[in-house]
């Protein structure tokens, strides 16, 4: 397997997937489209070359023999402290299934069959937010704190691990703290015209309320229903 090309154009993207026809198919049109694209048609091999290279978004199947794309996606996440924004692909829609995927890491979630302009629109929209720049201060709610600069939270001290889906949304529900935050807002500053199905936001926010919250003593991530969230410390 060939090292990610480096240069211009759309971005640097590996496809891990064990159906080689539909992993080919997806590659040449990234190529047309001005990707770079590298390919693994298994969970153990797509794991050494994702932890290895530096790309720019992973494409990853979630039912692979082996090491299946879960499994793959929580390994990056935690062994190899990637942050490249990750695309799960899976023949699945149910909740349960994107839960595990965002529990695992994923940034976005598509389901097979997909048009091919979805997936290329997804993985722009999944790059151009890696690379968006962000302000150089840190942001702070009761023992919370978040450096923008570093992309660094902690809790009380300790330290927490976030994708970069959550990295935003807590970014935005932080900097409008205490105020209410509409759900339409969220998803408008996540995912700008290219908004997520119903359920992707509430798995997103599960997930970042079991990070900053579930281990420590107080809930800081409050839901308003039929209104929207927001992050505040309520017991004062």
């Amino acid at each position: 397997m060939a090292r990610p090309k480096r240069g211009p154009g759309a971005g640097s993207v590996i496809m891990i997937d064990d159906d080689e026809v539909l992993a080919r198919a997806a590659g040449d049109y990234l190529e047309i489209q001005q990707y770079s694209v590298d390919y693994a048609y298994d969970g153990i091999t797509g794991f050494h070359l994702a932890g290895s290279n530096e790309y720019d978004a992973i494409i990853l199947d979630g039912s692979m023999p082996g090491m299946d794309g879960i499994e793959v996606c929580r390994r990056l996440r935690r062994e190899n402290k990637s942050s490249a924004p990750i695309l799960m692909l899976t023949a699945r829609s149910d909740l349960d299934e994107k839960v595990k995927a965002f529990d695992a890491g994923a940034d976005d979630y598509l389901c097979k069959p997909f048009d091919l302009r979805e997936l290329n629109g997804r993985l722009k929209a999944l790059i151009r937010r890696a690379r968006q720049r962000v302000s150089q201060n840190v942001l702070r709610v009761a023992d919370l704190e978040f450096d923008t600069g570093t992309l660094i939270v902690r809790r009380a001290g300790q330290s927490i691990t976030l994708t970069p889906v959550a990295l935003r949304i807590l970014e935005v529900l932080m900097r409008e703290s205490p105020k209410l935050v509409t759900r339409q807002r969220i998803e408008h500053e996540v995912w700008g015209e290219n908004l997520p199905d119903s359920d992707t936001l509430r798995s997103h926010l599960y997930a970042l309320r079991c990070a900053i919250d579930k281990p420590f003593g107080r809930p800081l991530l409050h839901t308003m229903a039929s209104y929207g969230y927001r992050l505040c410390d309520l017991s004062n």
